[in-house]
């Protein structure tokens, strides 16, 4: 596999350095897992010669983005910004519209791309995700769905694979891209990969996300979450909530969904299975008594949603 990482001025140093790590890592154990393993070879692709991270890291750029193509795989990492206006900012500048452009320009048949972070937003600006899942930094949903409100966002799974596009999460998640590239190339190999790195598995964002931090401009939103969240033990009533907050059902319904992409349903759930985990990890409680703290009535409802979930990510 011939994989292709793009690197533009104030890119995210540490996502260009783990994926650098773990891919010439695989490269150099491959002999140890399956001789059979191909070789994995990494190439900097750029708009200019030289390029510069976060980190202060100057990277030599070994090919050109108009030779993007001959890779079987171009991986955008994260723009080194951490703010919807700061994101919005960066795609626009020279380098990241040549970037851009190139991708636009990639056959999805030979060549797959792959992105994290603020990366994905950069791939969602050539239109390729019209439809498909794919999922970002979890504090920057609102402001994806709002300049990509066609893409299937999925904030809660690090990793996400639609046809021959391949995305991942916030920051770190650079990691688990990096990693479920060499985990098409052989699952034996990533899991070595995994632990010769001590690398933890992360199928999901979901215990990373405070919705709460969320860009809510919607003051119904708002006080929605603070609604929920206050009552998580009790039974949901969509109607009971929209009007105890001075709104129709149907109006609740919409801004739910054009703020988080969920149903009011889905958020709670959300909601619950975060507290249930949090309560399994910090508390004793035995698992009846957490499904009971999170609304439901037996252990076996919540079980069986921590499951779908699973099976989900």
């Amino acid at each position: 596999m011939r994989i292709g990482l793009i690197a533009i001025d104030g890119c995210f140093g540490s996502a260009i350095a783990s994926i650098i790590d773990i891919v010439r890592v695989a490269d150099g154990a491959r002999g140890d897992v399956d001789p059979r393993i191909d070789p994995i070879e990494l190439a900097i692709l750029g708009p200019k010669r030289r390029v510069t991270t976060t980190a202060s890291m100057t990277l030599t750029v070994d090919h050109p983005l108009s030779e993007s193509g001959e890779f079987d795989v171009v991986v955008v990492p994260a723009l080194g910004t951490l703010t919807a206006a700061a994101t919005n900012d960066a795609l626009q500048s020279r380098d990241a519209r040549s970037v851009i452009a190139s991708l636009g320009r990639l056959d999805e048949a030979t060549t797959r791309i792959a992105a994290a972070c603020t990366g994905v937003f950069a791939v969602a600006e050539t239109g390729r995700m019209h439809h498909r899942r794919a999922t970002t930094s979890w504090f920057l949903g609102s402001e994806f769905l709002k300049r990509y409100p066609t893409v299937a966002l999925d904030l809660d799974t690090m990793v996400v694979a639609d046809g021959n596009l391949v995305t991942a999460g916030a920051a770190f998640a650079h990691i688990d891209l990096a990693l479920s590239l060499v985990r098409s190339i052989s699952p034996d190999l990533a899991q070595h990969v995994a632990k010769l790195l001590i690398i933890d598995e992360r199928p999901s964002q979901a215990a990373f996300v405070a919705y709460e931090h969320l860009r809510h401009e919607d003051p119904i939103v708002v006080e929605f979450e603070r609604f929920v969240r206050a009552r998580l033990d009790e039974p949901f009533n969509v109607a009971f909530v929209a009007q105890s907050l001075g709104t129709s059902r149907r109006t609740l319904e919409r801004r739910v969904r054009a703020a988080l992409n969920l149903t009011p349903l889905g958020f709670v759930q959300r909601l619950r299975i975060e507290r249930a985990r949090h309560l399994s990890a910090t508390t004793d409680l035995t698992s009846a008594e957490i499904a009971l703290r999170v609304g439901y009535a037996n252990a076996e409802t919540l079980r069986s949603l921590l499951r779908r979930q699973r099976r989900r990510s």
